[in-house]
């Protein structure tokens, strides 16, 4: 109707226009990276790529190849881009390299240099990304720190050149104090001493480098010069002058007080003190008092001083402490400046061996410190040169610098500080830094990113709180806060202060969100304990009123699915409330049990007849069994023989002998013979119980129609049904199957005259009286026997059954017909004629075939046929329809199995005989 094609696909018309075939022409690029743009597949286009790189082509060609590439095959294009990148990334660095280039090169040219200023550079260029690695940085930065070296080692050479001129100063001094023979012989060697001094101190200052040296080292230097040269310029006189005084009595005497008396005792002139005091005597002026000769106490002081100063100073200097001698050694020579003209020679001597050995401890100090500095770069050096796999985090990166610069700081108290080394320790850290600074790069942007979502869920709890404030599904609200909760815990790091600024925001918004749940469970913890109260009241009650105590837990239920609380809070409320009801429940669940724990007679007799059942249940015997369950029964009919009866059944379980060899009542007897024969047909259940006052009677067929009326009573020879027994199939008013069982005529009229039925019923006969009614222990006792019997009942009937099967079975096997069980064995279903036949087949030589009346068996049993004979199974049910007068095979399974029995036994065949035999010798 709606053709959807104009042209049926299979006509063999040509098409008007043809596409035309495609010509793959050369790409312009071709040539130019050596046919990578006509390659056929992406890894060849990728080899061209790399091979056409490795000719060092052009920016300019790159930038173009890159262009046309990038759309066609993004990874062959990718090494392009790499290549690029790196020709960027040369261009930038060699910008930068240049810059700071040109800022050394200035640093180098500056008459005075500035160590800060050149470290600040190396450490100011690897943060920028300069090579430093590469020319010309490299060269620069080992001139910087050749010249920083030269410049450190003039600032040392100043300090050692200070500390000589106050050891010279302090030699002179001591000389001054001596014999002036003893300082005329030591004058040669103080004149080598200081002229060397002196020159040491030219060779300082005319150092190209002197201008860079820090501003407080030259008026160090310029202070020692001036000090020493005035000590020195005053002795070199004082000496020459005592020289000619001794020579030339004429000749005036030194200055030097300890020098001209020595000289004046040498003329036999008396000494300076004494002459001024006969001049003073001779003037009529009182002499002056002569000063006192130095007393031994104040030597003995002056020793013990400077030996203990010496003590110390030897003792920090065996130990190795660099600056603890040197602070020893500082407190030696202020102690001698005071005292040293009261030691003598041999204390003198040791003193000054000890700051020797002050000095020299303080340069191996100072190596000492410069091993544990290279020891420290080779450390942070190490930092980026680990295996791979164990690279530093950010966090253990930081972490293992801060202790490098913590032993640093250390390594320089104990001596005297190391610029170069310092260099490249602070370098190697910078460079490993940049992994820390990366890492806080990030968390900085991950918490920021964390407070942009808070504060998002900040604003999102608080529209919620808008949205939902006249809500009342409490539920739904207290579960949204959770939800929220849950997702402020899991809302990610951010700092402390930030932390500090956004948890006030979000608890003022959650509390508001929470505000109208708080009033709600407010009110309901107010109705909860209400409603406890009310539960206090019920429970201390005398009667327990069920239907109230039901409307108060519905209640209770009701509140509790309605407004939600805290689980544990919930919970000891509930505690609270349930616990008064089940304190009056188990009140009166005592005085049930006390109640029960007094048994009646007839409760005794019922548990006793129980126990019996019981004991006979655990005999395995079936007669026994089902003689128990009699006498039970007769027991919960309260007949007058129930006593005789359980003291029967309880002999029984002791020994089946003695109970067959005993008289039995004839009630029992009658019972167990009738149970005996159920059970030979088959019949697993229990026995009917048989009538009190009369001995039971095998039961009538059932009538299924009858003319005239049958109903019983109505006819002489069929008495009215005896009342009802203990078991409920048995009707209360004696009629079993008959409705109208004991009615009578009606009387004239429709309805006949009611007084005269004798009741409502008529002149039905009264209901029988079974007696008071059973304690729960005696009803749960007697069902549970009863239980427990019919189980082992049917346990025995089936182990009987399967007994029976297996020896059948054998004897077709053996071909062995006294191996047959016998009928009672193999149930009601299968006759006497049957076993005949079965017996006959056997005894005869096997002959036959099977396969149909195996068929035939599965089919009555309805059991499932194996899957090699299923298609000989349905051709045989077709041919059984179009045999409308031949019997059914579950009428002729007994047949059956007899021509089965003739044939031949092998296994699968008895392994089919089984299964069919275990469903038709039930039946």
């Amino acid at each position: 109707m709606f053709p959807f094609f104009s042209r049926s696909k299979m006509s063999d018309a040509p098409e008007v226009n043809p596409a035309p075939a495609k010509t793959h022409e050369p790409h312009p690029l071709d040539a130019l990276t050596g046919g990578a743009f006509s390659a056929a597949t992406s890894g060849e286009r990728a080899s061209r790529i790399r091979d056409w790189l490795a000719t060092q082509p052009a920016p300019e060609q790159l930038q173009e190849v890159f262009k046309e590439l990038s759309g066609r095959d993004k990874g062959a294009a990718r090494a392009v881009r790499e290549r690029l990148d790196e020709i960027r990334r040369a261009k930038g660095q060699e910008a930068i390299a240049a810059e700071w280039a040109d800022k050394a090169q200035a640093l180098l040219a500056a008459p005075k240099l500035n160590i800060a200023d050149a470290l600040a550079w190396q450490r100011d260029a690897a943060k920028a990304g300069a090579p430093l690695s590469r020319e010309p940085l490299s060269l620069l930065k080992v001139q910087l720190a050749d010249r920083v070296k030269v410049i450190e080692d003039l600032q040392h050479r100043v300090q050692v050149q200070r500390e000589a001129a106050v050891l010279l100063a302090q030699r002179i001094e001591v000389l001054s104090t001596k014999p002036w023979r003893d300082a005329h012989a030591a004058l040669e060697l103080l004149r080598a001493d200081v002229a060397r001094w002196q020159e040491q101190a030219q060779e300082l200052t005319g150092d190209a480098s002197w201008a860079s040296v820090e501003a407080r080292f030259p008026p160090l230097l310029d202070a020692s010069r001036t000090q020493l040269l005035v000590v020195w310029e005053a002795f070199q006189p004082a000496v020459a002058q005592a020289a000619a005084a001794a020579e030339d009595v004429s000749a005036p005497l030194p200055p030097v007080p300890v020098w001209a008396d020595e000289l004046r005792a040498a003329r036999g002139l008396p000494t300076e003190a004494a002459a001024a005091a006969a001049a003073s005597a001779a003037a009529g002026k009182p002499a002056r008092v002569a000063k006192p000769k130095v007393a031994p106490e104040v030597i003995e002081k002056a020793h013990q001083l400077v030996r203990d100063a010496l003590a110390t100073l030897e003792k920090e200097t065996a130990e190795g402490h660099g600056k603890a001698s040197a602070g020893a050694a500082a407190a030696l020579r202020a102690v001698l400046k005071v005292h040293g003209k009261h030691i003598d020679n041999a204390l003198e001597q040791q003193v000054h061996t000890a700051l020797v050995a002050a000095g020299e401890l303080e340069g191996w100090q100072r190596w000492s410190a410069d091993q544990v500095r290279e020891d420290l770069v080779a450390k942070a050096e190490a930092l980026l040169n680990r295996p791979e796999g164990q690279a530093l985090g950010g966090r253990k990166m930081q972490e293992t610098l801060r202790n490098l610069r913590d032993q640093w700081k250390q390594a320089d108290q104990g001596g005297a500080p190391n610029h170069a080394l310092w260099k490249k320790f602070d370098e190697a850290c910078n460079a490993a830094h940049k992994v820390v600074e990366a890492w806080l790069d990030k968390i900085r942007t991950e918490a920021a990113e964390h407070k942009a979502q808070r504060l998002a869920l900040i604003e999102e709890v608080k529209a919620w709180a808008q949205e939902h404030a006249a809500s009342g599904d409490w539920k739904a609200i207290n579960r949204s806060l959770y939800q929220f909760g849950d997702r402020w815990r899991e809302g990610g790091h951010v700092g402390e202060k930030i932390f500090a600024e956004l948890q006030p925001l979000w608890k003022q918004a959650i509390a508001l969100a929470a505000a109208p749940l708080e009033a709600a469970q407010k009110e309901s913890l107010a109705r909860r304990h209400a409603m406890i109260d009310e539960a206090t009241a019920l429970g201390a009650a005398p009667a327990l009123r069920i239907d109230a105590v039901k409307a108060l837990q519905q209640r209770w239920q009701a509140e509790a699915q309605t407004v939600p609380l805290d689980r544990k809070h919930e919970q000891k409320l509930w505690d609270a409330f349930r616990k008064p009801i089940d304190e009056a429940f188990n009140r009166k669940s005592a005085d049930r049990d006390r109640a029960v724990t007094e048994l009646s007679a007839r409760d005794r007799v019922v548990l006793d007849a129980s126990k019996a059942l019981e004991a006979a249940n655990a005999t395995g015997d079936a007669q026994q069994i089902r003689a128990a369950m009699q006498a039970l029964e007769a027991a919960l009919r309260g007949q007058a023989q129930a006593a005789e009866a359980v003291a029967t059944a309880n002999k029984d379980a002791q020994s089946h002998a003695d109970a067959q060899a005993s008289a039995a009542p004839a009630a029992t007897e009658i019972a167990a013979e009738a149970s005996a024969e159920a059970a030979e047909g088959g019949d697993t259940a229990a026995a009917a119980p048989a009538p009190a006052t009369a001995a039971p009677k095998p039961a009538a067929r059932p009538v299924v129609a009858v003319r005239g009326d049958d109903r019983p009573g109505m006819k002489k020879d069929a008495p009215v049904a005896p009342g009802r027994g203990a078991r409920p199939g048995d009707r209360r008013d004696g009629r079993p199957g008959d409705r109208d069982g004991a009615r009578g005529p009606r009387s004239d009229g429709r309805m006949g005259d009611r007084a005269d039925r004798g009741g409502r019923f008529g002149d039905r006969p009264a209901f029988e009286d079974r007696g008071p009614r059973l304690g729960d222990t005696a009803f749960r006792a007697q069902r549970e026997a009863m239980e427990h019997a019919q189980l082992a009942l049917k346990k025995l009937a089936a182990q009987a059954h399967g007994e029976a099967l297996t020896q059948l079975l054998t004897a077709w096997e053996k071909r062995d017909a006294a191996l047959v069980p016998g009928t009672q064995d193999l149930g009601s279903g299968v006759t006497a004629s049957v076993r005949s036949a079965w017996t006959q087949a056997l005894s005869a030589a096997p002959k036959g075939d099977a396969a149909e009346a195996l068929l035939r068996l599965e089919m009555a049993a309805e059991a499932p046929t194996p899957a090699e004979h299923i298609a000989a199974r349905r051709i045989l049910q077709l041919q059984l329809l179009t045999r409308r007068n031949d019997p059914a095979p579950t009428q002729t399974w007994g047949q059956d199995v007899a021509r089965v029995l003739a044939s031949n036994s092998d296994a699968a065949n008895a392994r089919r005989l089984q299964n069919v035999l275990k469903t038709l010798l039930r039946k």
